[in-house]
């Protein structure tokens, strides 16, 4: 593994090299200046790893992750579609430097013993809370309009 502990912070960073394949690097972001995912942090995160795509073959990009660069490239302060362009035209070979936070183990560390994480996906907890608050405001500007 290409990775290393922040100090204090309880982050994990790793560069992952992945190969686009015919359907692209096999994964959605989500986040940007103009969508933010999690409040108060424009950073561009791993929204989806698609089956049998480039990242899923790999392993080692998981849902959740912040992508910090892309080829050396910085995705701070960018807006989604801008962050969307640079993936697709970030050619063949591809280098990610991506963000992890770590979570606590019960037991030895790096065995479980079952083979599962023992925890959701940061995704599987923020989407659906930023799907509902979504359709809230959707339903009071239309109710608005009404009036």
């Amino acid at each position: 593994m290409n990775g290393s502990v922040a100090a204090g912070g309880g982050l994990a960073e790793e560069v992952i090299r992945l190969t686009r394949r015919p359907s692209g690097l096999g994964f959605n972001i989500v986040g940007g200046t103009d969508q933010q995912y999690v409040s108060n942090d424009s950073s561009i995160y791993v929204s989806r790893i698609k089956k049998d795509g480039a990242a899923y073959l790999d392993g080692r990009l998981q849902e959740g992750d912040k992508i910090v660069a892309i080829n050396g490239r910085d995705l701070k302060d960018l807006r989604h579609m801008d962050a969307v362009e640079l993936f697709r035209n970030a050619g063949y070979d591809v280098s990610l430097k991506i963000q992890r936070r770590l979570q606590p183990q019960n037991g030895p560390v790096g065995h479980r013993g079952d083979g599962d994480s023992g925890g959701l996906p940061l995704a599987a907890v923020l989407v659906p809370g930023l799907a509902l608050a979504a359709a809230a405001v959707w339903i009071l500007l239309r109710y608005r309009q009404r009036m």
